[in-house]
């Protein structure tokens, strides 16, 4: 170890190898790819300027030298550490590893929230049930004069535009609502649990309204093939809004921002899934759902089918599986 005497003159020694590394602190975090040459120059510039660092944070605490050492290998340990962009084993692991690990550490919350949207309903219903001219607060005046007249506004989808424009609108639709579940966390999870006490509300009161015309069964008719995985969604959408919440209210590292930029990105590749989730819901929504082609018992394997395709998704376990078949040994004739 340098003597503290001798710190000045190490300075200097050091000097022209740190004017070395500086090229490559520079080119390495803007490098996509990389030779094993550059590699293996780039880990030793890495090695070097931690070894400099931590002399220098022992000989020179406060001084210029050390915190550009500092900024010099914070830069490289951020070239170092990354995942290398477009690479397959990344996309393995958001699906096999990120999506399920995030998915079940948020399972509890997502129960809750699976919860709080039931009673929403159940509170909904009541409400219209009770007093139906409420309905006007949640419904259109459009949607309200067609089951007054005897038919569902879901009757009429097809008519208005094809189910190509109507799968688009439906995801755009659903997507804004679970990105608004998971951002409204940002006010201590208060957000959330209006977004998701509101979309209970609308539910059970729409089915309420229609249930007094006798109408229930063509709107549940229609919700059957997306449904359960579209509420599912929100529901885990609403989950991680509120761990985001929590990670305001009770921080897990030293500081609340700290905190809660690591709950956004441990949370980060769940909603990849429920993106992704939507998609499907989408095209059922505006495909299957609206046509008359399909019965009740169909649409209900179509809902469930989907839901279980799900299940598999955010376990982890349907890429398992489709690695254990990929690997599988083939049988010779």
């Amino acid at each position: 170890m340098v003597e503290r005497s001798d710190a000045s003159s190490w300075v200097k020694s050091r000097a022209a190898r740190w004017q070395d590394l500086e090229a490559e602190v520079n080119r390495a975090p803007a490098r996509s790819r990389a030779t094993p040459e550059e590699a293996l120059r780039t880990l030793e510039a890495y090695r070097t300027l931690a070894r400099d660092l931590a002399s220098a944070r022992e000989l020179l605490p406060r001084s210029t030298a050390t915190a550009a050492l500092a900024s010099a290998y914070s830069r490289l340990h951020v070239a170092v550490s990354r995942t290398p962009k477009f690479a397959r084993s990344r996309w393995r692991t958001l699906f096999r590893d990120q999506i399920p690990a995030a998915a079940r550490s948020v399972r509890s919350l997502a129960l809750w929230i699976a919860l709080l949207l039931a009673l929403s309903a159940l509170a909904g219903w009541w409400l219209i049930s009770t007093y139906p001219e409420l309905i006007g607060l949640i419904a259109s005046e459009k949607m309200i004069s067609g089951v007054e007249q005897g038919h569902v506004w879901t009757d009429q989808l097809l008519n208005v535009a094809p189910s190509s424009v109507l799968s688009a609108q439906i995801f755009s639709n659903n997507a804004v609502v679970s990105t608004g579940a998971f951002c409204a966390g940002l006010f201590f999870g208060l957000g959330t649990f209006y977004m998701i006490s509101l979309n209970g509300l609308m539910l059970g009161g729409l089915l309420a309204f229609t249930h007094q015309y006798g109408l229930m069964h063509s709107l549940v008719r229609f919700i059957l093939p997306h449904g359960p995985v579209e509420l599912s969604v929100i529901c885990l959408a609403g989950a991680a809004g509120t761990a985001l919440g929590e990670s305001l209210i009770r921080p897990s590292l030293p500081t609340r921002a700290q905190s809660l930029r690591a709950c956004a990105e441990r949370l980060g590749p769940l909603l990849v899934a429920c993106i992704l989730l939507l998609l499907g819901a989408g095209l059922l929504e505006g495909f299957v759902s609206p046509s008359s082609h399909y019965s009740i018992p169909v649409r209900l394997t179509i809902g469930l089918g989907y839901w279980m395709f799900m299940l598999l998704f955010l376990s982890g376990k349907l890429f398992t599986l489709a690695s254990s078949a990929s690997f599988a040994p083939r049988q010779s004739s």
